[in-house]
């Protein structure tokens, strides 16, 4: 399994700052801006700003539709070390299911030295279409014996029909050292699916998977 110890990391970090960002009425990708001094992590950022097409929260009204719209963002140095993601995912909410949709996923990848351009963006799909299975619908399920998810009726995973549109964008420095992309987008998928979930709804899942029950009880406390 990708990532294991750091998507959950990073799922922490990257919502609260989100919910920093809402308390103190700054964009969430201008905080992250802010506050980075990192120079290849401000060009990732400035990367995604453009590939996105980003427009900061507070300059469009939240969707009061039956599907509302939204945008979160997550950013990540993988380990603190190597490797710079920085994740827009665009989502659609069901307000009367409870489904939650990931139309579109925008990543902006430094991994150093690019080898394999095509073989990176394959790894960087891979983690994509893995994560966003696991964070809106996969979920081990157990009694007092024994687990009872052990097929794809009772551990489903994503379908084709709900895979979203990956856009990707790869910043090549070719007098680097390469490093890996096994597994760092994984890391900030979650996160940037809960952000734009807010975004949409006002309601802060804190907890994967979010299946339709989970957010249909979200929208019923908010």
């Amino acid at each position: 399994i990708r990532a294991p110890g750091r998507m959950q990391l990073t799922f922490g970090n990257e919502s609260f700052l989100d919910e920093i960002a809402f308390a103190a009425s700054i964009d969430p990708l201008e905080i992250r801006v802010r506050n980075l001094k990192d120079p290849r992590g401000l060009e990732v950022l400035e990367h995604l700003r453009k590939l996105a097409n980003w427009e900061p929260r507070g300059t469009r009204p939240r969707d009061a539709g039956p599907f509302p719209h939204g945008r979160g963002v997550s950013y990540i140095k993988y380990e603190l070390a190597r490797t710079y993601v920085g994740i827009v995912a665009d989502v659609t909410v069901h307000r009367v299911s409870g489904k939650v949709g990931v139309d579109r996923v925008f990543v902006v990848h430094d991994c150093g030295q690019v080898i394999n351009p095509d073989g990176l963006r394959n790894q960087i799909e891979g983690n994509v279409v893995q994560t966003v299975s696991r964070t809106l619908i996969e979920e081990v399920t157990f009694n007092r014996s024994t687990v009872t998810s052990r097929d794809w009726s009772t551990y489903p995973i994503l379908l084709f029909p709900d895979v979203p549109l990956v856009i990707t964008e790869l910043i090549d420095r070719p007098m680097d050292m390469p490093w890996g992309a096994g597994e760092p987008t994984s890391s900030a998928v979650p996160s940037a699916i809960a952000n734009a979930i807010f975004d949409a709804t006002g309601v802060r899942l804190r907890s994967v998977p979010f299946k339709s029950a989970k957010m249909l009880a979200g929208l019923k406390a908010a």
